[in-house]
């Protein structure tokens, strides 16, 4: 066979795995295309990318600018462009990045081990619940990391150019992508002072430099912002959020505990690490050769393990939310190490994989007994289907009245296009539904005619935290943690009566009718 047959074949068989993946996750997610737009995928992403199909403009109007790169944003605009503006469009578009991804984490952990680590490592990745629900969400993360295993798959192959372009584009996904070329440029400057197995100290790559080239389209990208809207990483609250507000030590130390959890046992996570750190002890497994079966190379090793050192100290010290979503770049490489431990040296690795399996698709159903971000399993679709009940009640019993809510219910009733409503409503926003919140809104009954609450985060029965007293203050302290009065509390605060009430596994949305809607309706 020629080199071209060759190529052609290769480029094929390529195309084949990515169809393939991309066919089994409309399979999967097929119950989830049409869902209405959720949390920071209404707040943010979809107006921003609407402006930019709207308009052409690369920094929205209907929302204050993040001053996230562009790109994911353009991709969803010139889906919409081509196929239409709805929400399947949407999914079945994002999903679309998640197969690529996930042929990049395939390529990569081929290369880096073999064929049979490389399948395993991509379904578990899979069905892991945080990467399973992001799959189809209209967020950056995914898309940002998957650009990123590609740059790692070329990276390790010694192909420079090609993962420079691939961490370029992954910065222009999301801006915090640009870590990761950054960790492997570190270590390349340290190379020379790291020996390796032989004992010998590694030289530094001649080519190294080129993974500073991403830092070039993402400071072009902030030149063009701040030129555009006079801020450079986003609107004034947002960087406050994210980046003045984190800069305290107990703070940081707190987030890189749960940071280092997310990264190592989040959401049944730890039963792979834990089968991995115990396999070590066993020794390894003999080859077809007659020797032992080889390791990722510690080279590949070292290289993962700075970027996944980069990535929890990093995002320890920026980020308000402590959202698991942050930390998929760095988590199917831990993935990828832990499955070629078990193929070194577990005689039954493929059993242990088909456990670890099954707890993943566990964890997308079951609620974890801590509190956990609803984006990361499927009790975001329960948060979706409630407040579609909820909305469409409102809106057919009381389509004039004015709606006290909080955020993201308030653009969800006030933006058709999110997909909760045919018309918008009249809203009067709070901040929260916590007492304090709701005792000042119950001041101003003239202001609203109905109350629409829900539950803002996932509180477990008896979370394992409880008993640490402290634990809740610094939730409070650094996290903006709160608790949400419940509907029935929340209507004898604000003098109303309820009306309408749903539950499903801890989470709860209602409608409380107020004394002057009840009266004039008498």
């Amino acid at each position: 066979m020629s080199q071209s047959a060759g190529w052609r074949a290769t480029r094929w068989f390529s195309l084949l795995i990515l169809a393939a993946l991309l066919f089994g996750l409309l399979i999967v997610h097929g119950p989830l295309l049409r869902l209405p737009y959720f949390w920071d995928e209404a707040g943010y992403y979809i107006p921003a990318a609407r402006d930019l199909l709207l308009t052409g403009s690369l920094i929205p109007h209907s929302t204050p600018s993040n001053a996230h790169p562009p790109l994911v944003m353009a991709y969803l605009a010139l889906c919409w462009k081509v196929f239409g503006f709805a929400p399947v469009v949407t999914r079945v578009a994002m999903l679309g990045t998640a197969a690529f991804a996930l042929f990049g984490l395939f390529r990569l952990a081929e290369r880096v081990a073999n064929t049979e680590v490389a399948v395993a490592s991509t379904i578990l990745t899979a069905v892991y619940p945080v990467f399973f629900t992001q799959s189809s969400l209209a967020q950056i993360d995914l898309a940002a990391a998957g650009l990123i295993f590609w740059g790692l798959g070329s990276y390790v192959q010694h192909e420079h150019i090609a993962a420079a372009i691939w961490f370029s584009l992954a910065a222009l996904a999301k801006e915090t992508a640009i870590l990761v070329p950054l960790a492997l440029f570190g270590l390349e400057v340290l190379r020379p002072l790291i020996p390796m197995e032989s004992g010998k100290k590694t030289p530094r790559k001649g080519n190294s430099f080129l993974l500073l080239l991403p830092l070039l389209p993402l400071s072009l990208w902030y030149a063009y912002h701040y030129r555009t809207t006079g801020y450079v990483f986003g609107n004034p609250e947002f960087f406050r959020y994210n980046v003045q507000a984190t800069l305290q030590p107990l703070r940081i130390l707190l987030a890189f505990g749960l940071r280092l959890f997310q990264v190592v046992g989040y959401l049944n996570l730890a039963l792979l690490t834990l089968a991995a750190l115990l396999a070590m002890w066993l020794p390894p497994l003999p080859d077809r050769d007659g020797g032992e079966r080889p390791r990722i190379a510690l080279d590949v090793q070292l290289a993962f393990l700075s970027v996944t050192v980069v990535y929890l100290l990093a995002m320890s010290v920026v980020g308000g939310a402590v959202l698991a979503r942050y930390m998929l770049p760095v988590v199917p490489l831990v993935i990828v190490v832990c499955i070629s431990t078990l193929w070194r040296r577990v005689r039954l690795w493929r059993g242990v994989v088909t456990i670890v399996a099954w707890a993943f698709l566990a964890g997308l159903f079951v609620n974890p007994p801590y509190g956990f971000s609803i984006e990361d399993n499927l009790a975001y679709r329960d948060y979706i289907v409630m407040h579609q009940h909820a909305e469409q009640f409102l809106e057919a019993r009381y389509p004039m009245a004015r709606v006290l809510t909080a955020w993201p219910a308030s653009d969800e009733l006030t933006h058709p296009y999110l997909g909760y409503l045919k018309r918008p409503m009249r809203v009067a926003r709070i901040e929260n539904f916590s007492v304090d919140e709701l005792a000042e809104a119950a001041n101003l009954r003239s202001s609203y005619d109905v109350v629409l609450v829900f539950s803002s985060k996932y509180e477990p029965t008896r979370p394992l935290l409880e008993r640490w007293g402290i634990w809740q203050e610094w939730k409070r302290r650094f996290f903006g943690y709160y608790r949400d009065v419940p509907p029935a509390a929340a209507a004898q605060i604000l003098g109303g009566h309820l009306v309408y009430t749903e539950a499903r596994q801890g989470q709860w949305v209602a409608v409380i009718e107020m004394e002057q809607i009840m009266e004039a309706s008498r």
